[in-house]
């Protein structure tokens, strides 16, 4: 008898473990490569055939030269994406604040009474947000011409630069305004 309902239930074992182990997982794989085979792939960008990073995953950049990310409580590490987990009353969240707005002021030649993008100053639940606000887009602006030694017309450029890389909210309704770091340093090196 315990071998007449153990044969009918390995055989559903094994069928239910082909059906959603093997078979769903390839017909999804499948379907993401047809329909959307960059994003199934990773948003992966490429300059000149070589891959440079993804469009999904901020990169740490501190060069003047260059727009930067978001602050990441991992150091950009796609392994153990996570936050800080530190709260508004935690002291260490409030040293690591009042550092990085000491540093962007000093960066950008800023007084002290000057507002910073709370997302140049906090890190993203993450820690690996590809994206910024407008707003802190515009505020490096300066820092970046004056580090390429632009021109006041290539100056104004670049504000069009960004001003053309800001990203909708998805559908129109989804989530605030964006600039993608990486796609827009990409193409500030391609700026005349």
């Amino acid at each position: 008898m315990f071998l007449q309902q153990l044969r009918p239930a390995l055989v559903i074992l094994g069928l239910l473990t082909l059906l959603t182990g093997v078979a769903y997982p390839l017909a999804v794989t499948a379907a993401a490569q047809a329909i959307f085979p960059a994003q199934a792939n990773g948003s992966l960008v490429r300059v000149g055939g070589q891959v440079v990073g993804s469009a999904l995953i901020g990169q740490a950049n501190a060069d003047p030269r260059y727009f930067w990310p978001r602050p990441s409580a991992i150091d950009y590490n796609p392994l153990p994406s996570g936050g800080s987990n530190q709260g508004p009353t935690s002291a260490a969240l409030q040293q690591a604040v009042a550092a990085r707005a000491a540093q962007l002021r000093a960066a950008h030649h800023l007084p002290a009474s000057t507002p910073l993008p709370a997302d140049l100053l906090f890190a993203s639940g993450s820690g690996l947000d590809p994206d910024i606000s407008p707003e802190a887009a515009r505020l490096q602006i300066d820092r970046v011409a004056q580090a390429r030694q632009f021109t006041p017309a290539q100056r104004d450029a670049l504000a069009a630069l960004v001003e053309r890389s800001v990203e909708p909210p998805q559908l129109g309704l989804l989530g605030q305004p964006r600039v993608n770091v990486l796609l827009l340093n990409l193409a500030l090196d391609g700026l005349k």
